[in-house]
């Protein structure tokens, strides 16, 4: 598809500067959101493109940033959080638990309560790209709020993207293992996951995942439907 107005929620840095870096060297207009005034402005001056400051958790902050980027064709709804506590979930603190969700689950709620009916009202091709992560894929035995939330966030995609069938507007899921980022000091590049992602939208592939980890995938779908234990995952 040919992007020309974009949106990207998380922008201020890492995957979400990485998308909004991308799409505008390919001559896109863009806007960027982040609750983090500073990182966004900073990221809204390197890449030249607009900013609106953004809590994806208020509904009503996600309408008014889909009313701020009206004719969005490309909707990356990648804001996300880990959390403080990333023990094991009985152990997680409340705030810290319904922060988590609030942000990785309802953002991408609200956000395609904002976008999806304006999407679909122009009637024009559109994609909506939504991050999730590896631990949304497999599970770990720690990790707090975050990949529980995670795993929310892939039903969700899997969800829109049935719901979308058969409409102009399409979706991918991103499942990136570790990137580098304010979150992760080790992993992928932010430009190489932002790169494969934009290449699954442009392809029309629903699911982006690092190919060492499928193998990973496919023997907790097993175990799963098998009825066996847990397995603690690695790579293949």
């Amino acid at each position: 598809m040919n992007i020309t107005h974009a949106v990207v929620t998380g922008a201020g840095g890492g995957i979400g500067k990485a998308l909004a870096a991308a799409l505008r060297a390919e001559g896109a207009h863009v806007v960027l959101a982040d609750i983090d005034a500073a990182g966004l402005a900073a990221a809204s001056a390197e890449i030249g493109a607009d900013a609106v400051p953004t809590d994806v958790a208020d509904p009503a902050a996600m309408e008014a940033l889909a009313d701020a980027a009206p004719g969005a064709d490309l909707v990356c709804l990648n804001a996300g959080i880990v959390g403080g506590d990333v023990g094991v979930p009985w152990e997680v603190a409340d705030d810290d638990w319904d922060r988590v969700f609030a942000v990785n689950v309802g953002g991408v709620r609200n956000g395609l309560r904002a976008f999806v009916p304006r999407m679909l009202d122009s009637g024009r091709p559109g994609h909506i790209l939504i991050t999730a992560s590896l631990a949304g894929l497999v599970t770990f035995p720690g990790g707090g709020a975050y990949p529980v939330s995670k795993h929310a966030v892939v039903a969700l995609a899997e969800q829109t993207a049935l719901a979308l069938d058969g409409t102009p507007v399409g979706v991918t899921l991103l499942c990136p293992g570790a990137v580098r980022t304010a979150m992760m000091h080790q992993g992928e590049e932010p430009a190489d996951v932002a790169d494969a992602a934009l290449a699954a939208v442009r392809e029309g592939r629903f699911t982006v995942t690092p190919a060492e980890w499928r193998a990973a995938v496919t023997r907790r779908a097993e175990r799963l439907a098998s009825g066996a234990h847990p397995g603690i995952p690695s790579p293949s």
